[in-house]
């Protein structure tokens, strides 16, 4: 099966690099060098692409205000970002969007798709679902979890959609309801190692489901300091 990747990078060489080496490992890819070209794109086939590499500094905008437009195109849109930078706030800003990873420039191909291998195992296969009647659901309180669908309904009758990244923590976490999940546990499984990078992106992600389950009357998360997370249901 051949995987479909989009590349948004400008610089004609490196853009040409990665697209036929992705090429010659069996990928299928787009490669595009402005936010505008990808984004007319997009807005034709939004649910076609199982991954995006998407570069920060692009003529038009940046890869930030793409990729928002691509998340409210795709809620469930898999992506990463290839910066220039390193800086934390820059990384923070990402992984608030929904960003899975980043890789900084300069960085060998290599690691680039292994990167890419890690990413298409983990998220190829999950397909993206119209809402139309539910399938799989789970109940916990008064919150239902769209787990097939990627989406909760809160109490008030209001519909959210989540990530691949947000619906893979709330499932470690309402698999073990009123349990303390071990946050190094979290950051092994779903990304493989415990760094603080990674660390920081689970807290973005652990701090978007608290604030959605603000909402409810009858569910929270409780961070247990130095220890992990509960998914507390009255």
């Amino acid at each position: 099966m051949r995987y479909d990747i989009i590349i948004i990078e400008d610089e004609t060489d490196l853009g040409n690099v990665i697209s036929e080496y992705l090429k010659l490992r069996g990928f299928s890819v787009r490669w595009f060098q402005s936010a505008g070209d990808t984004l007319t794109y997009y807005r034709q086939h939004p649910l076609d692409n199982k991954l995006m590499i998407i570069d920060i500094q692009l003529p038009d905008r940046n890869g930030f205000d793409l990729s928002t437009e691509i998340v409210k195109l795709n809620p469930n849109q898999a992506f990463f970002f290839l910066t220039a930078h390193n800086e934390k706030h820059d990384r923070l800003r990402g992984l608030k969007i929904g960003a899975i990873d980043y890789i900084s420039k300069p960085f060998e191909i290599e690691e680039l798709v292994l990167r890419i291998g890690n990413i298409v195992k983990k998220f190829a296969n999950i397909p993206v679902i119209p809402k139309t009647p539910l399938v799989s659901c789970v109940n916990f309180g008064d919150i239902t979890y769209q787990k097939d669908q990627l989406f909760i309904l809160l109490p008030h009758g209001e519909e959210i959609s989540l990530t691949v990244r947000e619906a893979e923590v709330l499932d470690h976490l309402s698999a073990n309801i009123n349990q303390v999940v071990k946050k190094k546990d979290l950051l092994v499984k779903l990304w493989g190692n415990d760094d603080y990078f990674n660390g920081k992106s689970l807290e973005v992600f652990i701090s978007r489901l608290r604030r959605l389950f603000k909402a409810s009357a009858q569910v929270s998360i409780e961070n247990i300091y130095g220890l992990g997370y509960i998914l507390k249901v009255k």
